[in-house]
Parts: C-alpha cells; sequence; structure tokens
C-alpha cells in the first residue's frame, strides 16, 4: 500500500483477534507501506507477555490504554499506567506482564513496520497446540523477535528470586572468599 494514496481505517470490529494471545492485530507492515505495525494488547492480571528479547530494526512503543504495566527495559523494570507512553528503542532488551492486581490494554506499535501478524497468529498456534514451540525460535530473525536472558526479568517475575550481584557493592566479599583459597587459612 502507498500510504500517501489514502488512509488506512481498520475498524475496532474488523480487525483480526487472537484470543490465545489477547491480541488484535490492526495494520501489519505490509498494510502500512512499513511505516509501523500496530496490535493491541490485553493480559489479565498476573499473566506474563512475552520473554525478554530485543529487535534490531525497530523501536517499539507502548502506550496504555488502562490498567498497568510492568516492563524491563534495558536494566530497568519500569511501571506505566493508564495514559503513559513508552518508547523502547531497537537493541534494547525488553519484556512486560500485567502485575498481580491489575490487567493490562496496552496499544503496541512498531517503527518502522516488522513483520508482527503471522508472528502472532505462530504464537496462537502454540498456544492451541498446532505447533512446536520450537518454531518461534527457528523464527527470530525472520519476524526481527531475538530472545535472551535477562536475570533482572527472573528477578522481577519471581522466576530466580536470588538476589543479584552488583559487581561493584561484592567485587571485595568475593576476592575474600573462600571460593578462590587453595587451601584453609592457617
Amino acid at each position: 500500500m502507498d500510504t500517501n494514496e489514502r488512509a488506512l481505517l481498520v475498524r475496532h470490529d474488523e480487525a483480526e483477534t487472537l484470543d490465545t494471545m489477547g491480541v488484535r492485530l490492526y495494520a501489519d507492515h505490509d498494510t502500512t507501506g512499513g511505516v509501523l505495525s500496530g496490535n493491541r494488547a490485553y493480559l489479565p492480571a498476573g499473566t506474563d507477555g512475552p520473554p525478554p528479547h530485543f529487535h534490531t530494526g525497530s523501536a517499539e512503543l507502548f502506550f496504555m490504554l488502562g490498567g498497568r504495566l510492568r516492563v524491563l527495559a534495558g536494566q530497568e523494570i519500569l511501571d506505566i499506567a493508564e495514559g503513559d507512553f513508552l518508547l523502547v528503542p531497537a537493541h534494547m532488551t525488553h519484556a512486560w506482564a500485567a502485575p498481580d492486581d491489575s490487567a493490562a490494554d496496552v496499544l503496541v506499535i512498531f517503527t518502522p513496520g516488522i513483520e508482527r501478524f503471522d508472528y502472532f497468529r505462530l504464537g496462537d498456534r502454540i498456544r492451541k497446540g498446532r505447533a512446536d514451540p520450537a518454531e518461534i525460535l527457528a523464527t527470530q530473525e525472520r519476524f526481527d523477535n531475538h530472545f535472551v536472558d535477562s536475570p533482572v526479568w527472573r528477578q522481577a517475575r519471581g522466576i530466580d528470586a536470588r538476589p543479584l550481584l552488583n559487581p561493584s557493592d561484592h567485587r571485595a566479599d568475593l576476592l575474600s572468599s573462600n571460593v578462590f583459597r587453595t587451601r584453609p587459612e592457617a
């Protein structure tokens, strides 16, 4: 589509909905001339969104329509609420989840646009048991969705409750511990 020829209007009731994902698909890269991709995500209270990942070619914008969302942005955990705007630049690790006490209703925009609809459809098929979860990993380049580990996110979500080591605070303790001693002190 040449976005200079006409406006793109997607009616709420006409947008494809993936109930297992809580996602309503509005505009993909191919319908916007690559300008953006946009969807609306609804997460019930206590629901995780995607695991930590980054995109190499697009920034991801979150506009909170309602509720609250906890977001990993790099090494920070941010809480955003209705009316808040968050832009995560390309290459920044991010993840999100609805907190235990609030649902999240969020408009998500990628700019420039990247292929998202087939990514969400694959996630829907996985949740329905019609596709293997390994397919998501095999499509990281295609969908520019690169999964990574984040100790900060694991700790924030309670997946790994061990305290994070802060190198400047713990270096002296680590070096003075028995870990590096070859024989017991006399």
